[in-house]
């Protein structure tokens, strides 16, 4: 099946440069009309530019996101522009990575208020705008692992993704009837928040002097460039995608994932019910036997 997007108008939130840019890209290329976002002017209108050039249509809205405010001037831009909405990509987003004891209230309200926020203001102003059009839709949140399996350092952040994917779960349920598919997706990729892994940074620095990135990368982490994470997207928005809702699905290099949903995976029982001494018994050989991991596993790098 041909991947076919004409006539479709997107926006993408946080879209001038990294994976929102690629993706904008790939959903243009595949004959979408684009709103990209960015708080930078001068940054926008380059990515508009570059859409433009590459044969796609695009305008800009510089607006950062967090406020209904902002949604609706997104949403509004699309509809003067291109007289609807079809697609919504929530990919803007910062980081203000502490660990818990120096973390300020500030740190953690603005990395909320961009992800978490965001998105929420963002798919209900699009959700409002593709019910009224009666003709479905596509909302796709931007998650990441730290969301699935936390990230030290990143407690605002890894709260904010893991709340993009319960949403994710909960809108595929509340949208279905309006034909509005919802996912979160979980991408991988060379940017400026993972150049500073040091497994990575190596293999990152060779890939922009033109070296490609070795196969136990692109395999085996499913690590690669914000072009390899874009498929994804316009995939998600089209008829080929019209049953898949509420699931979160990794890429990256040449990897892709479909996480599990949060599931009790070992029971126990104790009859009429448990004490906190029949607890302590019996937790190391029943539900503590295999206690489940935290955190996003190391990098496998060869040894040289």
């Amino acid at each position: 099946m041909s991947i076919d997007l004409t006539g479709k108008a997107a926006v993408v939130t946080g879209s001038g440069r990294g994976l929102g840019l690629a993706y904008a890209h790939a959903l243009a290329a595949h004959g979408a009309s684009v709103v990209v976002n960015d708080i930078d002017e001068a940054v926008a209108e380059a990515a508009v530019k570059s859409l433009r050039e590459a044969g796609g249509t695009a305008v800009a809205e510089v607006v950062p996101v967090g406020t209904a405010e902002a949604a609706d001037r997104l949403v509004a831009r699309a509809v003067d522009e291109f007289g609807r909405l079809d697609i919504l990509v929530t990919n803007a987003g910062i980081l203000r990575d502490k660990v818990l004891w120096k973390m300020t209230d500030d740190d953690f309200d603005a990395v909320v208020t961009t992800h978490l926020k965001g998105t929420f203001t963002c798919a209900r102003a699009a959700a409002v705008r593709m019910r009224e059009q009666g003709e479905g839709g596509t909302l796709i949140l931007v998650g990441s692992p730290a969301g699935q399996r936390g990230n030290f350092g990143q407690t605002n952040y890894a709260a904010a993704k893991a709340g993009i994917a319960a949403m994710a779960r909960t809108w595929a349920m509340e949208l279905s009837r309006a034909q509005i598919t919802v996912n979160a997706i979980v991408p991988v990729a060379a940017t400026a928040m993972t150049e500073t892994i040091p497994a990575f940074a190596p293999y990152i620095e060779a890939m922009r002097a033109g070296e490609p990135l070795p196969a136990f990368l692109r395999k085996g982490e499913g690590f690669g460039t914000p072009e390899d994470c874009a498929a994804l997207v316009p995939f998600l928005a089209s008829a080929a995608a019209r049953e898949v809702t509420g699931q979160a699905i990794g890429i990256g290099g040449d990897r892709v994932t479909l996480w599990s949903h949060p599931q009790e995976v070992k029971s126990a029982y104790a009859d009429g019910g448990w004490t906190p001494d029949a607890l302590a018994a019996a937790w190391p050989t029943t539900l503590g036997a295999e206690p489940q991991t935290v955190g996003i596993p190391a990098p496998k790098v060869p040894e040289a």
